[in-house]
Formats: C-alpha cells, sequence, structure tokens
C-alpha cells in the first residue's frame, strides 16, 4: 500500500518508541514535565524567540496563536485559501470571536501591497484590522513556499500599520530545507508561529506555539481554557524531539519522491513539476474526464490512497513512511489510471 492521503500517517519509528518510553515526565500543568520544557525550549532557540508552549495539535496551536494578536470581535486578514479559514472547523469564530477578512486565493503568491490597502486603520468607523496571518508552506497552493522577500515585504507592510503578524508554519520544516532559509530567519518576520511535529517530521502527535515570553504565558492560560493542559506529557514531547533530531534534514528526500510523482504525472496534463517545491502535489483535473473523487476511488481499490481535496482537485503528499518502492507503485498505479481514463 502507498498512503500519499497526508504526512500526518507516518507511525512513530522504533527509535522514537523508545525514546518516548524513556522520556523522564512530570505534571506540565504545574510545570513540572523536564522534557516538554526542553522541546520548548529548543523550539524557541530554534526560531530565535523567548519562548513556546506544547499544543496536542496544529488547530489548537493556530488558535491560540490568533487568540494572542487579535481580540474579540477584531479582524483577521488572511489568504481565501489558508487553512485558519478554512479548514480549523470556524474556530476563530466560534473560539477566538475573531473576524476573518480574505485577499483573493493565490497560494504563496501574495501580494504585501494588496494586503497593504486592504488594512483597516486604527478607528476605522466598522472594524479596524488587528493582525495579519500566513502559511508557510501552502497547503492548498500545493506545498508552495512564500518567498522570503516577499514576507520580508510583508512585514514592513504590518510594521508601518502596527499590527502583529502570524504564521501558521505547519509545514514549515520544508520551507527551511527546500530554500535553505534559516529558521531564525523565518522566526525573525514574525510575532507568533505555530509549527507541527506530527506533519512531516514523524512525531504521533503535537504542534507548538512560538513567541515573547509574555505571550507564551497567555498562552499557556487559553491552551487550559480549550481544554489543551497535559499531565504527563513528555512522552509525547520526547516523540518531538526525536523528530528533531533525526527527521528535519531528510525532508530533502520527501521533496524528491513528490517531485518523480509530478514528473511522472506531467504528461497528463494535470500537474506542473516546475510548482513542485516540497513534498505536496496537487492534480488538477479540471480539464480531464475523471474527477478527484473517482481518481481516488479507483486508485485506493489499487492500494495506493491520496485525498480528494476538492471535485476536480486531489493531492499527494509524500513522507518517511513512504520509500521509493511505495512511490514508484504509486506511479505506475496512476499514471494506468489516467491514462485509461483519457483514452
Amino acid at each position: 500500500m502507498a498512503d500519499l492521503r497526508s504526512d500526518t500517517v507516518t507511525r512513530p519509528s522504533a527509535g522514537m518508541r523508545r525514546a518516548m518510553a524513556e522520556a523522564e515526565v512530570g505534571d506540565d500543568v504545574f510545570g513540572d514535565d523536564p522534557t516538554v520544557g526542553a522541546l520548548e525550549a529548543e523550539v524557541a532557540a530554534l526560531f530565535g524567540h523567548e519562548a513556546a508552549l506544547f499544543a496536542p495539535s496544529g488547530t489548537m496551536a493556530n488558535q491560540i496563536a490568533l487568540q494572542l494578536v487579535v481580540p474579540p470581535g477584531g479582524e483577521l486578514l488572511a489568504g481565501a485559501d489558508a487553512h485558519v479559514v478554512n479548514y480549523e472547523s470556524g474556530a476563530a469564530a466560534a473560539i477566538g470571536g475573531i473576524s476573518t477578512r480574505t485577499w483573493p486565493a493565490v497560494g504563496a503568491a501574495l501580494d504585501p501591497d494588496q494586503i497593504a490597502a486592504m488594512i483597516h486603520p486604527a478607528g476605522f468607523p466598522s472594524l479596524p484590522t488587528s493582525a495579519i496571518a500566513v502559511e508557510q508552506t501552502h497547503n492548498l497552493g500545493g506545498g508552495a513556499v512564500v518567498p522570503l522577500a516577499t514576507l520580508r515585504r510583508l512585514r514592513t507592510v504590518a510594521d508601518a500599520a502596527g499590527l502583529p503578524l502570524h504564521c501558521d508554519g505547519a509545514r514549515i520544516w520544508h520551507a527551511h530545507v527546500a530554500e535553505g532559509v534559516a529558521l531564525a530567519d523565518y522566526g525573525a518576520l514574525f510575532d507568533t508561529l505555530s509549527v507541527c511535529l506530527s506533519k512531516g517530521l514523524g512525531a504521533p502527535v503535537g504542534s507548538l506555539v512560538i513567541g515573547s515570553r509574555e505571550r507564551i504565558a497567555r498562552a499557556r492560560v487559553i491552551r487550559k481554557r480549550m481544554g489543551g493542559g497535559m499531565r504527563q506529557v513528555g512522552i509525547l514531547a520526547a516523540a518531538g524531539r526525536y523528530a528533531l533530531a533525526h527527521n528535519l534534514e531528510r525532508l530533502a528526500d520527501d521533496h524528491a519522491r513528490a517531485r518523480r510523482l509530478a514528473d511522472a504525472l506531467a504528461p497528463y496534463g494535470v500537474c506542473d513539476p516546475a510548482l513542485v517545491r516540497t513534498n505536496l502535489v496537487l492534480i488538477d483535473l479540471s480539464k480531464h474526464p475523471l474527477d478527484a473523487p473517482a481518481l481516488a476511488a479507483q486508485a485506493a481499490a489499487q492500494g495506493v490512497h491520496l485525498a480528494a481535496m476538492l471535485p476536480d482537485l486531489a493531492r499527494l503528499v509524500t513522507h518517511l513512511d513512504l520509500d521509493d518502492a511505495a512511490t514508484d507503485r504509486a506511479v505506475d498505479v496512476l499514471t494506468g489510471i489516467l491514462e485509461s481514463a483519457g483514452a
């Protein structure tokens, strides 16, 4: 079987399981878990920030961060195809009381000048803008990387308006490996970040909120309020520390396998390999006889699993549990299906 639905389907390796079993633990609600503390300090330092907070999921980490920078009733600017807008169950509004206004969906190709023109300044008679959020890498943008120069321009825009900037960095590790940009260089551009340990890095669970010491102290209260206070969670934090030590640089292997898939599928007019920079491959079926659910169903019947994101859009995601043999199997199955349907 080749499971390309997501990089969240990975299972802990034997080495990761040993690290989890041997982890020193304590009650994290009381701040007593040394493994959690070590993970939080390590990740904060990687991004050049003062502090970090371990959370059970990427959605919770994002929503904690948004509540740190947008007050109830405040406005967040984000992309129309952003994860925080589309895939977090309306949490910004339902939990944070946050109003969201979006720029047109463009994936990673955002325009800081357009965003600047959308900002409602303090004193705006209806609702002033409170913060801006961007995504790195961009999920619906096919794992595309927002260029560092673009992010720096956006930071200038945010500073001019006096606004905090949040990064949904669930797969920022992939941007770091693909572009060679230091994590601290990304961290310097954002007031808050969320980063995920279970996408790409192979941990079974966990994300972190990153920011100033003052913000992370507030984040701990918000996490508790949202039901995210955990006890001997060093068992999970140990998996995250193992992932950072062993699975970060190998993301380049996932990128190479994604490009292998894209190169094989390109002759069928469903993807552009030049757009594949990390571990996601989007399959555009808008001009093909098959739709995404049909492709997913036919592939699953042959042991290859993928995600139907939209009626005409499917997604393939490479990860550490997908080796060269499984990649080749996916190529054979998918090209066979596309060729038969096209014929």
